[in-house]
């Protein structure tokens, strides 16, 4: 059964940082795409960022610059550095794959996500 954990989540003040891990369980995911998405109280769930099997990267607009995603494929993890946070990146985060392998970090969305975390919260205080 495929497991995905979620960490690091919590409060900081604005400019500050936090860093999201998520630890893979069940099956590796060497071959496949995983990432972020995060979804704030009366909105929809958006992708964060996201890296594919070949290391390739992609960050929403409202992240680049600030965030960070990394993946250790010898651990099955993958963590997100938050810098520089604002109150808006307020929001439960969640670690996503990708349901089918080798595809691109830039076509990762909700309709192409096979397993979910639990989700995280992250809270950032102005």
């Amino acid at each position: 059964q495929v497991q995905l954990a979620e960490s690091g989540g919590g409060l900081a003040q604005a400019g500050g940082s936090l860093r999201l891990s998520c630890a893979a369980s069940g099956r590796t995911f060497v071959s496949y795409t995983m990432g972020w998405f995060r979804q704030a109280p009366g909105k929809e769930r958006e992708v964060v960022a996201s890296i594919a099997w070949n290391s390739m990267k992609y960050y929403a607009q409202s992240t680049t610059g600030r965030f960070t995603i990394s993946r250790d494929n010898t651990k099955n993890t993958v963590d997100l550095q938050m810098n520089s946070l604002k109150p808006e990146d307020t929001a439960v985060y969640y670690c996503a794959v990708d349901r089918d392998a080798l595809t691109s970090a830039r076509t990762m969305g909700i309709m192409s996500v096979g397993y979910w975390g639990q989700g995280t919260q992250v809270t950032v205080s102005s």
